[in-house]
């Protein structure tokens, strides 16, 4: 197979009946990364026909609670649709660690449940949480990962991970606004995978909440110059605020298109770009 992302969740914190929250999944070489872990990811994980139990390893960006509100359903899932006892890699930010040991604590009593009623299943979840800081590689399946510094402050330390397999690069940046670590994570990336607001649109929303977005988030225009300026093959966007309605993918597109000439990728749930 070759390197491919799939972004199963399109969506952001704002709920919408089509889109699950943030999450990306990348493949390459059998092994499958979730990017992420926004409501819903798991529902979308079967969309693209993957068993939890399938999953190789889990990369979380920054512990906002829109990419990490379903981890425990991987955790879950992963666990008890596994058929031997089977570790899921954990890795991401500092405090990672505090996060998934939150996790493990509101989930004993199903966990003690399912021991009590399963014969085969002797012990609970087998979690192996990797914290990292920007500027560390590691190998995970077939996949060499690198971990890059994103902008997304006052959430901080925030990572982007820089995925490759036989040549090919997946750079999947999370939430960020341009800086020096974007684009080192971005450059030469056959995809890159960005988080984006449209802030023409958030700007005639009169809430102050939702205008606070605009100062760490990349727009659709920052992410095709940020792809311009890397030279990458192709811009994926994702995590649209607000969200993007059907029939307007063409608009969305074409104002990345004044940026980056390259080919652009943007839509649905499941929507999948391979590198080339």
């Amino acid at each position: 197979m070759p390197l491919s992302v799939t972004l199963l969740g399109t969506g952001s914190p704002l709920p919408d009946p089509n889109r699950a929250g943030p999450s990306t999944l990348v493949q390459a070489g059998g092994t499958n990364l979730l990017v992420d872990a926004g409501r819903g990811c798991v529902m979308r994980l079967a969309g693209a026909g993957l068993f939890p139990s399938m999953v190789t390893g889990v990369l979380l960006t920054h512990l906002h609670s829109d990419h990490i509100c379903a981890l425990n359903d991987v955790i879950t899932s992963h666990w008890v649709t596994s058929q031997a006892p089977t570790p899921l890699p954990i890795h991401g930010p500092p405090g990672t660690a505090a996060v998934v040991t939150g996790i493990e604590q509101m989930l004993q009593p199903d966990v003690g449940y399912r021991i009590d009623h399963h014969d085969d299943l002797t012990a609970g979840p087998q979690l192996e949480v990797v914290e990292h800081e920007p500027g560390e590689t590691f190998t995970i399946g077939a996949c060499t990962v690198t971990t890059h510094a994103t902008d997304h402050r006052p959430v901080e330390p925030t990572l982007g991970y820089r995925i490759d397999h036989d040549g090919a690069v997946a750079a999947i940046a999370g939430d960020t606004v341009p800086c020096a670590g974007l684009d080192e994570l971005c450059a030469g990336a056959d995809l890159y995978v960005q988080t984006v607001i449209r802030e023409d649109l958030v700007a005639l929303v009169p809430n102050a909440r939702l205008q606070d977005i605009l100062d760490y988030h990349s727009t659709v225009v920052q992410a095709a110059q940020t792809a311009a300026r890397a030279g990458v093959g192709t811009l994926v966007l994702t995590h649209y605020v607000p969200p993007m309605q059907p029939g307007q993918e063409d608009a969305w597109r074409a104002i990345a298109a004044e940026h980056f000439d390259g080919t652009i990728v943007l839509g649905d749930d499941l929507t999948r770009a391979d590198a080339s």
